[in-house]
């Protein structure tokens, strides 16, 4: 039930797939066919879950066999059921027809998985019904338990490499290695092929040639592959390289010595969400435009900026996806460059938009959200995308930040894969077929991710997540990891991870585990949804275990409706909803505007605690309830067990900009001053609520990307950061691109074509530095990192929440703090008669900070009033 929406561009032979991901899909219930009849050519109905037991959708009550090979061997199946625990591992097949595997039959099994196989049975009209099967359960069975704990990819022993891939359905495997074949050896305990070289492999070039049964195109094929434990790559990913990763040759100066910012809670954390190129590509005080190095620039105008955040209270930069992606050329003269001077045309044009998408499937950029190798960095970013000076670059990046005072988290994205089948961009799926792709009860490939979905839930899928997280920790000193789309994971594999970077400490590892945070989008939709195959790593099923989710519903209450409305105008708590309306039919009458407003101030005020469910309080109809008890579009509000469950923003890479929603949805005269203030004010809803918050970068200089909802294929045009206010913040670069906008167009033209709404010095600056007072405050005031629910209820309360609170304000008090959220258009005086005589005033940081609007906010101790200027997030202390 998120907002986000992805886009994916797979070049050249992939479409355009759309990922709704703010709706939550219906999983239809499994219903047993009255009829058993041929499955269509393709279809693989049979499932093979364990050496024991066969399901398939479909059949007839009677026997079954599987056959394989050439000569009619088969495998006789018995009707049977699935025991409880099979029920248990596969919910989703529970009412389908089960076959028990015949005892005198079993040992063909790991014959019959290395070839063609298909399920048999005579109908009773006579027919021959025949289907695919789907093995992965019986893989995990038979091969996963020892597979599990096998060495895999270039491991180095006194220097001399062993190469290692598991291949249990492949009749031959063979290594390819700078130009010549080299056989490898099975173990077929494992289903593990390898090959142990000599000192002189080191640093060639190789890939796996795998002869093995394609169920995508029924025949047998040879692919000459590379290795998915890669720990480095030829440009364009084209070869795996036989690199140790722990060669002091690979090792930036002072690598070993690196002294890292002190580690932050993730309770407390405040994150930067940055893309790689975004960062530096038009910022002309870098000498590594595009680039990993672009971060050991310490005097450009971008390493600048990160230092100020860090020193007001930004703890972590987190990357956009950094390895390897399959849709940017690496080399820099394969890339296009818009044919045309985008600059030429009006800020409400359509050229710019038409002139980017001619050259965007061969440019340079993208989000990178399609994993092509898991644990090697991307090419495009390194100063040479041969060989290994993507990883030294890549360390000497996060030695940049962390000398900068920030540490790092890693974008991760193991829920699906760039391709399936034989296309050239699938890695795993031509290893071995059907096993790492999550498939659907009829054998084709899951796309509810976007793409070519993976299954974390098979055991080598599970294992290759964690051994790749591992060694972004160890080897690269990443220390912290967002998972995209979690909510496609089990929860066990999430655990799994938690507990595998737990493990490492400074004095084996270099690094210590426990210090690592985690977390991730835990969306509930698509064909797991609702813990349809498993237990999900969802908002709700994390909740108690230290990995915190994304908070939909807060940024929701924000912002104001929705990504998807087909008017953009509909507003929300910090764009004006019946304060500062906007004449658009789609916020409903005054009446309506009114009562949505005050539901979206209960649903701020959840977040505002860390979006505790179990924390009480009075809302805003006048009955006391828990966070759990407020309504989120028919669900709970609360999720969260602790502060750090639940992560605060109010804008991410997906969807507009924060300045581009309230662009939209602020009236059309509000001046850029005042809608500056709004931005920090929605800004401060995530800033100073308990647990961690992230924002998008270049927020806090009203960054936009001319109204672009979706521009992960926009190019740097639509894309990069302006660190020098003099270059703009980026609106009114032209309309936004057709493919995702061109709806929005109506709206979009004319606000583009006024320069009013294009912030100057003075706006972007003085909103850059509101922004960071709430960082110091947050940083420096104790009581925004309360480390549980009780702490909460006892030191954070609304005192004016109820039947007669302010529309568009919000009073909250915590410790020895009275924080005001005036979201009007007017001066707003809040009484608190419970604090009459008491002595506050405004916090220091804001007396005395940038912003002289907020600096004549006032308390008069006499009745306990705290008035605060229009659109103003005010912060009192107790003297």
């Amino acid at each position: 039930m998120s907002s986000t929406t992805r886009r994916f561009r797979r070049r050249p032979v992939a479409a355009l797939v759309l990922v709704l991901g703010a709706v939550a899909l219906l999983v239809s219930s499994p219903q047993q066919p009255a009829q058993a009849a041929p499955s269509p050519p393709g279809k693989a109905l049979a499932q093979w879950i364990d050496r024991d037991t066969v399901v398939w959708k479909g059949a007839e009550h009677g026997a079954a066999q599987l056959e394989f090979g050439s000569r009619g061997a088969h495998i006789r199946l018995t009707p049977g059921s699935l025991s409880p625990a099979e029920r248990a591992a596969a919910p989703h097949l529970t009412g389908y027809p089960a076959f028990t595997v015949d005892p005198r039959d079993r040992h063909l099994a790991r014959t019959a998985l290395r070839g063609r196989l298909l399920a048999v049975q005579r109908t009773a009209d006579g027919r021959r019904a025949t289907t695919g099967v789907q093995i992965p359960g019986v893989l995990d069975d038979l091969y996963g338990g020892r597979a599990r704990h096998a060495a895999l990819g270039p491991v180095f022993h006194h220097g001399r490499p062993t190469l290692a891939v598991w291949a249990p359905t492949a009749r031959t495997v063979a290594l390819e290695l700078d130009g010549r074949t080299v056989p490898m050896r099975r173990d077929d305990r494992t289903g593990v092929w390898s090959a142990r070289g000599t000192r002189d492999w080191a640093g060639k070039p190789y890939r796996y040639v795998v002869t093995v049964f394609a169920p995508t195109v029924g025949k047998t094929v040879t692919n000459k592959v590379t290795d998915p434990y890669s720990t480095a790559l030829t440009a364009d990913s084209a070869r795996s390289l036989v690199s140790d990763l722990d060669d002091p040759e690979l090792a930036p100066d002072g690598w070993s010595r690196l002294a890292k910012p002190a580690a932050v809670p993730l309770r407390r954390a405040r994150i930067q969400e940055l893309h790689v190129r975004d960062f530096s590509v038009e910022d002309r005080t870098s000498r590594h435009p595009g680039q990993y190095l672009a971060f050991t620039d310490r005097r450009s105008d971008g390493m600048r900026h990160l230092r100020s955040l860090a020193r007001s209270g930004t703890s972590y930069v987190h990357l956009l996806p950094a390895f390897d992606f399959a849709t940017a050329p690496e080399r820099r003269a394969d890339q296009d460059r818009p044919g045309c001077d985008p600059a030429s045309y009006g800020p409400d044009s359509d050229r710019q938009q038409d002139c980017v998408g001619k050259t965007a499937a061969r440019d340079a950029y993208n989000w990178g959200y399609d994993p092509l190798h898991y644990t090697v960095p991307e090419g495009s970013y390194a100063s040479d995308p041969e060989g290994t000076a993507r990883t030294v670059e890549f360390r000497r990046m996060v030695q940049g930040l962390n000398r900068a005072g920030l540490r790092t988290v890693m974008d991760v994205v193991y829920n699906h894969t760039a391709a399936d089948g034989q296309n050239r961009h699938s890695v795993l799926d031509r290893i071995v077929p059907g096993y790492y792709q999550r498939l659907l009860d009829d054998g084709s490939v899951a796309t509810s991710t976007c793409c070519s979905g993976a299954a974390p839930e098979h055991t080598m899928m599970g294992r290759l997540v964690v051994d790749s997280v591992v060694t972004w920790a160890r080897e690269y000193k990443v220390d912290g990891f967002r998972f995209d789309l979690m909510g496609h994971h089990p929860k066990a594999n999430i655990l799994a991870v938690r507990k595998a970077l737990d493990a490492l400490t400074p004095e084996r590892d270099g690094v210590d585990g426990r210090k690592i945070v985690l977390y991730g989008e835990g969306w509930n939709f698509g064909e797991a949804a609702d813990d349809a195959r498993f237990v999900q790593a969802t908002q709700r099923n994390m909740a108690g275990t230290g990995i915190a989710t994304f908070n939909d519903r807060a940024r929701d209450a924000v912002r104001g409706g929705g990504p998807f409305d087909a008017d953009p105008r509909v507003q929300g708590f910090a764009s004006g909803l019946f304060t500062d309306p906007n004449s658009a039919p789609g916020n409903g009458t005054p009446a309506e505007q009114r009562a949505r407003l005050l539901h979206y101030q209960d649903l701020i005020k959840v977040g505002l605690t860390g979006n505790l469910a179990d924390y009480t309080f009075t809302d805003t109809t006048g009955h006391r309830v828990k966070g759990s008890q407020v309504d989120y579009n028919g669900a709970p509000a609360g999720y969260a067990a602790a502060p750090g469950d639940a992560l605060a923003y109010a804008d991410a890479h997906d969807n507009e900009t924060l300045y581009d929603a309230l662009a939209y949805k602020l009236p059309p005269h509000t001046r850029p001053a005042d809608r500056a203030r709004m931005q920090v004010l929605a800004l401060a809803t995530a800033a100073l609520s308990q647990g961690p918050a992230l924002s998008q970068a270049g927020s806090d200089l009203l960054r936009s990307k001319s109204l672009d909802r979706n521009s992960f294929d926009s190019g740097d045009w639509f894309n990069a950061l302006h660190w020098n206010c003099a270059d703009g913040n980026g609106f009114g670069r032209g309309l936004p691109p057709a493919a995702d906008n061109k709806d929005k167009w109506p709206y979009a033209r004319p606000l583009l074509a006024d320069p009013a709404l294009r912030p100057g010095c003075a706006t972007i600056t003085g909103a850059s530095a509101a922004y960071r007072d709430l960082l110091r405050i947050h940083a420096t005031e104790p009581a925004f990192g309360l480390s549980s629910t009780a702490a909460v209820q006892s030191r954070l309360s609304f005192p004016l929440s109820g039947t007669h609170e302010t529309p568009g304000v919000i009073t909250m008090r915590l410790d020895n703090l009275v924080i005001v959220l005036n979201a009007t258009p007017d001066r707003q005086p809040q009484t608190v008669p419970a604090l009459a005589g008491e002595r506050y005033a405004l916090h220091p940081v804001q007396a005395h900070g940038a912003d002289r609007t907020t600096a004549s906010a006032s308390y008069a101790a006499a009745s306990g009033t705290f008035t605060v200027p229009a659109r103003t997030v005010a912060v009192f202390r107790r003297g």
